[in-house]
């Protein structure tokens, strides 16, 4: 059964860090490009930090450069994504995504999403 899970959200205040885990399973993590997304009350889905199946990190979102660092541990199937420097607008739902870059469509999968919010 393929899962992702995340960990990690909760409340943090203003300029304080946390540490978002998602936990693969059921597939060949190790192939799979990842990803995580944020989705705040009454705005789209984000896309916010990409990860290639080998670890290379591109095109963070312009709001989070600098402050957010997605990483992967693949001996652990976990994806990792170290937030920095938090503010009250990276208030969100965060969503691990990872698909297979040769099936990006059919290979494509999504976890539950966790809750961070940002506020004092």
């Amino acid at each position: 059964q393929v899962q992702l899970v995340e960990s990690g959200g909760g409340l943090v205040q203003p300029g304080g860090s946390l540490r978002l885990s998602c936990a693969a399973s059921g597939f060949s993590f190790a192939s799979y490009a990842s990803r995580w997304y944020r989705q705040a009350p009454g705005k789209e889905r984000e896309l916010v930090a990409p990860l290639t199946s080998t670890g290379r990190s591109t095109n963070y979102a312009d709001s989070v450069k600098g402050r957010f660092t997605i990483s992967r541990d693949n001996a652990k199937n976990t994806v990792y994504l170290q937030m920095n420097s938090l503010k009250p607008d990276d208030t969100a739902v965060y969503y691990c995504n990872a698909f297979h870059p040769y099936y990006p469509k059919s290979r494509n999968y999504w976890g539950q999403g966790t809750q961070v919010t940002v506020s004092s």
